[in-house]
């Protein structure tokens, strides 16, 4: 980072101006976390990699530079701690979600770094009520079967409260109402470069190689074998799961994680995701409404979240939170470069922003992209540069 650029950033760092006050619990809760215009007003210059690796490390923990000052790294610290804070709220949101739905939590905490800068991270109240902003809930009653003292079935309505997810324009409106502050067409640039560049591919690329799809006669049954459906999320049960959704023809819809694409978990999805989603739109529709879909790690993710007792896919489940692809990558319990590949099937195999499941002998299933769906494709000559072992499979 240039001198001017590290100057700019400790000065609005330690000043009161640049920590304005934000407004009732906010004024403890939110003190600003880091000058993110001193990470990106250097994009397209010859900074730009530096200011890159310093969200990654806000988001993946990765080693920063000797060369930063101690100040900027401290923090960075502050911003992962925060991290975990909206990563819990977002869970819990979540958990109150049907149909598939589900907050983003790389885009809160995009928008949060963006917005948030300064010194120390917010309690889990205060982040309890930033990601408040990005739900609504709205009631409603279910007809249930009760029965009364006389042992006979009758049947009552009952009410419940359900959440979804906001479009982003309304939760960027609620974050602004938060923090007293209006948000600015520079933040919008700032959020979306950052949301872009962690949460990868988006499936927006031609692929001219060889692959395999089998999606003619799509099945969204579950008839999974045995292995596929052990609770413990085996190596060997990922590769059988993996292997049912591509002979099963799911399809690629970025955000989801192999439910049913109704239209209405369509619809959600694509107010949620405007780059990933409405630029697929007319395709989307027509191809897979009515099918499984999931993008790249959520092919992954809905493995770890399957349930055989109900057979369903239950959000967050089994130890396995919701991280992207690069996330995945990063906290990989073994890793090592492609050419170094064990052959072990159940191994994921990655690039930057994208990520798919070797299955053996040269073999890899992954969630493609939004034109291809879920493919078997040859292990050569698709990019990846790096195996891991999944932190959340168990490879004994």
């Amino acid at each position: 980072m240039k001198a001017s650029l590290i100057k700019l950033a400790l000065s609005v760092l330690t000043s009161e101006k640049g920590r304005r006050a934000v407004g009732w619990i906010l004024v403890a809760a939110f003190s600003p976390l880091i000058l993110i215009s001193a990470f990106l007003c250097a994009l397209g210059s010859g900074e730009a990699a530096h200011n890159n690796n310093m969200v990654e490390a806000c988001f993946y923990g990765v080693e920063i530079s000797d060369k930063a000052p101690q100040e900027l790294k401290a923090h960075v610290r502050e911003m992962r701690s925060a991290f975990s804070l909206l990563d819990s709220a977002v869970s819990a949101a979540n958990a109150e979600m049907e149909d598939g739905n589900s907050l983003d939590p790389i885009r809160v905490k995009a928008v949060f770094l963006a917005l948030c800068y300064g010194e120390s991270a917010p309690t889990s109240r205060a982040a309890n009520r930033f990601v408040d902003c990005f739900y609504t809930t709205e009631e409603a009653t279910c007809t249930v079967e009760v029965e009364g003292e006389d042992g006979e079935i009758t049947e009552e309505e009952e009410s419940y409260v359900r959440a979804m997810p906001l479009p982003l324009r309304a939760a960027y409106g609620n974050v602004s109402s938060l923090l007293g502050r209006e948000i600015t067409e520079e933040d919008y640039d700032n959020i979306s470069h950052i949301y872009l560049m962690i949460a990868g591919d988006m499936g927006d690329w031609e692929y001219d190689g060889d692959y395999s799809y089998l999606g003619g006669d799509y099945d969204t049954d579950w008839d999974l074998p045995p292995v596929a459906a052990d609770p413990n999320k085996t190596v060997a049960g990922l590769v059988a799961y993996v292997t049912n959704a591509y002979e099963s023809g799911w399809g690629y819809v970025w955000g989801t994680f192999g439910n049913v694409l109704t239209q209405s978990a369509f619809q959600s999805k694509l107010e949620q995701y405007p780059e990933g989603v409405g630029n697929y739109a007319d395709f989307i529709q027509e191809h897979w409404i009515g099918r499984r879909t999931a993008d790249c790690v959520g092919l992954i993710k809905s493995y770890g979240w399957y349930d055989p007792d109900t057979e369903s896919i239950v959000y967050g489940s089994h130890g396995m939170p919701d991280i992207g692809a690069n996330q995945m990558y990063y906290s990989a319990s073994e890793s090592g470069p492609i050419s170094s590949i064990p052959e072990i099937p159940g191994l994921a195999v990655w690039h930057d922003g994208h990520i798919g499941v070797y299955i053996g002998h040269g073999e890899v299933i992954e969630a493609m992209g939004t034109r291809y769906g879920v493919v078997k494709t040859q292990l050569a000559g698709r990019g990846w540069t790096h195996w891991l072992k999944i932190a959340y499979i168990n490879y004994d």
